[in-house]
């Protein structure tokens, strides 16, 4: 499904652009993603034929391509808890990159704005990251109406307004400091995310035990029926 999905959507050119916002030139995600279906696929026809025909070779395949997939994932997770500097440093970077690239791409605006709406963040580490985007750089150069401003979804909702008001951040960054908290959101992105998470453990925790346990399981069950199989057909051979 994951395959037919991705095929459609490059079919009608929904996501002929993600490449622009990941910034992995050369390389789609989507490819990433038609890989990830493919792998799905070839797992659930191994583990459902190779249980069906007691195929030990499949079970063994299917077993085997579990326990790599478990292991990466641990391996991935305690690397990442290892080395938080390098992994935050490559995500301001990387969010930084596309601040750059805010107005190049309309899939990439809509997925910035949507993180900043949705973590009450601006910026990468702060409002001021937006200078380094050429519309909203403070430069005394610069002739865009949006100078020394930021985009709309860095302002902070006035609950009695229906319409968006896309211009709300214009000029915000012109006035001093102190003014800007009842204005804008004044917390960047990269120290909300970070925010976020301790406030959800237990939910992150609960998916990735679940996740855990559901290729435990499937690992348990492989090797029941391999050993079962196993057996039987040591027992017709006397």
């Amino acid at each position: 499904m994951i395959f037919i999905v991705c095929w459609i959507c490059l079919r009608r050119g929904v996501l002929s652009d993600i490449t622009k916002v990941t910034r992995l030139h050369g390389f789609d995600p989507v490819v990433l993603v038609l890989i990830v279906g493919v792998v799905m696929f070839t797992l659930g026809f191994a583990g459902c034929v190779g249980a069906l025909r007691e195929n030990i070779c499949l079970l063994k395949f299917f077993c085997g391509t579990i326990v790599f997939i478990f292991l990466l994932e641990l391996t991935v997770a305690v690397l990442a808890f290892l080395f938080q500097d390098w992994v935050r440093e490559k995500f301001k970077e990387f969010f930084e990159i596309n601040i750059i690239s805010y107005r190049d791409d309309i899939d990439l605006q809509n997925l910035i704005d949507s993180l900043q709406k949705i973590n009450h963040c601006c910026g990468a580490q702060g409002p001021e990251d937006w200078d380094l985007n050429i519309y909203f750089n403070c430069s005394s150069e610069s002739k865009s109406r949006e100078k020394c401003g930021v985009p709309f979804s860095c302002c902070v909702p006035d609950p009695a307004q229906k319409v968006v008001n896309t211009q709300c951040g214009y000029d915000i960054r012109m006035q001093s400091k102190n003014k800007w908290d009842n204005l804008i959101f004044t917390k960047g992105c990269i120290p909300a995310l970070e925010a976020w998470l301790p406030r959800n453990i237990y939910i992150v925790a609960g998916v990735f035990i679940a996740i855990s346990l559901l290729q435990i399981f499937g690992i348990f069950l492989a090797r029941t029926l391999i050993s079962d199989i196993e057996a039987v057909k040591a027992g017709n051979n006397f």
